[in-house]
């Protein structure tokens, strides 16, 4: 789950991490009364979406010359007058793809007089099994070029969670961003918050970008993104309670409610898979037999008949797909539960694409009869390949090996 970076601010800022005055804005007038509250003369008018690159974006609807999603302000009319242009545009960033996203919320920000800018992020590698804090000296909005570019300037410290931070760590973090003095000391202190922060919110990534030094000598979070274990929200309502819909893909959202594990993809034959390595061989033999996946979906080990069909609903409602692929291996999870969900949802929506289900496992034969005695046009499949080369022959119009 992804949250927007005045309230990734908002999070950090209640555990003593230093963070500029800031405030969120739905509205132009809200946006002038939110600079109001802040000191000046310069404020920071930033676009809210959940994608990086906001800086360098730009706006579908306005020329190529306009700015992009995060602006300078010198009075409070620069911002009423930025805050118009941006909201309800469409911001198209390196991490958007050609689509963007309509800016629906703003954040306007105390301006700060930056001496340095640095990088600095904490993620789960899951290749060691540790926390990675990620630091660079070459912050900002090039971190991408640096990291392809220029990757010995960006340095990867290791903590075991069964250790936890050590003073060691912060003097490393401080070591790799150069700074002495003072300077070296805030580094220390921030590292062991944000460290604290990640596990106090079961984050799976925390980036800050920029750390800026400012000219009076502070470490300050300019930037934050923060995304969380979705598995471990049951723990944080009010961490929850901050998503924002608008910002997901609606059939993402929709999954969601039915407790299913989905996401859309490229391609254009929907999959309906029980267990995460199984639907990710089914894509691959998808894939191998020269047709590319629409989705990954995993209703999991004990659907119900209910939340079968409404996953099924969920891959015909995305227009891409031009068939659908059920490949079900019944443990916990019954085959006739499955072939039920399939008929019932398939009657509901009036199914009009190509469909082959491989059933194994649990009441096989079961679920095998129901599928049969449907009336549907249901092609059945032996086995994962002859399941793989029957449903890209049907989306293809041609006849399968």
């Amino acid at each position: 789950m992804n949250i927007h970076e005045y309230q990734a601010k908002e999070l950090l800022a209640a555990k003593g991490i230093p963070v500029p005055a800031g405030h969120a804005a739905l509205s132009v007038e809200e946006a002038v009364e939110a600079a109001s509250k802040l000191p000046g003369p310069l404020y920071v008018v930033k676009a809210q979406i959940h994608a990086g690159g906001r800086g360098k974006g730009k706006f579908k609807e306005l020329g190529p010359d306009a700015k992009g999603g995060v602006r300078l302000a010198k009075s409070v009319e620069e911002v009423r007058a930025n805050a118009a242009e941006m909201l309800g545009k469409t911001l198209v960033t390196i991490q958007t793809g050609d689509a963007g996203k309509q800016v629906n919320r703003l954040y306007v920000t105390d301006g700060v007089d930056i001496a340095r800018e640095y990088y600095l992020a904490l993620l789960v590698d899951r290749g060691s099994g540790r926390i990675a804090m990620v630091a660079s000296t070459e912050g900002g909005m090039d971190i991408e070029a640096v990291a392809h570019d220029t990757p010995e300037r960006i340095t990867t410290i290791l903590i075991d969670p069964a250790q936890g931070f050590m003073p060691h760590h912060g003097r490393a973090l401080a070591h790799a961003l150069k700074l002495k003095g003072d300077l070296n000391k805030q580094a220390q202190t921030l590292a062991g918050q944000l460290y604290d922060a990640f596990l106090a919110y079961d984050c799976a990534m925390l980036e800050i970008n920029p750390l800026v030094e400012t000219e009076d000598g502070r470490l300050l979070v300019l930037d934050a993104k923060m995304s969380f274990d979705s598995n471990a929200m049951y723990r944080h309502p009010d961490v929850e309670a901050l998503r924002d819909e608008s910002e997901e893909d609606p059939m993402e959202v929709e999954a969601s409610k039915y407790d299913l594990a989905y996401i859309k993809l490229d391609g254009d034959i929907g999959c309906m898979v029980n267990g995460a390595g199984l639907a990710m061989a089914t894509m691959d033999i998808i894939k191998l037999n020269g047709a590319f996946p629409a989705n990954f979906l995993d209703v999991g080990g004990g659907a119900s008949k209910e939340k079968v069909t409404a996953a099924f609903k969920i891959i015909l409602s995305d227009p891409a797909v031009k068939g659908i692929l059920v490949n079900i291996f019944g443990g916990i999870m019954r085959c006739d539960i499955i072939a039920d969900g399939i008929v019932s949802a398939a009657r509901e929506v009036d199914l009009k694409v190509p469909l082959v289900v491989r059933l194994e496992g649990t009441n096989v034969d079961e679920g095998k009869a129901i599928l049969a005695q449907s009336g549907l046009a249901i092609v059945p499949a032996n086995d994962l390949g002859d399941a793989a080369r029957k449903i890209v022959a049907q989306v293809k119009g041609t006849v399968a090996a």
